[in-house]
C-alpha cells in the first residue's frame, strides 16, 4: 500500500555532508512517525532519528552526536536527514521507515535502503 524510496546517498569525504531524502507513495502518512535507521556490514540495524506527524523529533544522540538533523514536509510526504561532519563510522546502508504514532516502535513500512560511504 505504501512505498518508501530513499535518495541522496553516495560517496563523500570525511568531514563532508549529505542530505538523504525519503518519499512516501501510495497515501499520505498522516499520524505516522517517519525516520531513519542504518546498518553497517556485520552490525545490527540501529535507530538514527525520527519525526512525528506534528514535528516532534527523537534522535539517537549516542549515534549522531548532534551532527544529523531530521526534517519533514507533510505536504510533500517526505522526510529528510541532513548529515554533516560525516565520519567513516557513518558508512552504512540507511533505511527510511514509518510507523503509526508519534514514535517508531515496530516499523510498518521500510524503504529499500541507500548506501552512504564516507572515505577517510
Amino acid at each position: 500500500q505504501v512505498a518508501l524510496v530513499e535518495s541522496g546517498g553516495g560517496l563523500v569525504q570525511a568531514g563532508g555532508s549529505l542530505r538523504l531524502s525519503c518519499g512516501a507513495s501510495g497515501r499520505t502518512l498522516r499520524g505516522y512517525a517517519m525516520g531513519w535507521f542504518r546498518q553497517a556490514p556485520g552490525k545490527e540495524r540501529e535507530f538514527v532519528s525520527s519525526i512525528s506527524w506534528s514535528g516532534d523529533v527523537t534522535t539517537s544522540t549516542n549515534i549522531v552526536k548532534g551532527r544529523f538533523t531530521i526534517s519533514r514536509d507533510n505536504a510533500k510526504n517526505t522526510v529528510d536527514l541532513q548529515m554533516n561532519s560525516l565520519e567513516p563510522e557513518d558508512t552504512a546502508v540507511y533505511y527510511c521507515a514509518a510507523d503509526f504514532g508519534d514514535n517508531i516502535r515496530t516499523p510498518k513500512y521500510w524503504g529499500q535502503g541507500i548506501q552512504v560511504t564516507v572515505s577517510s
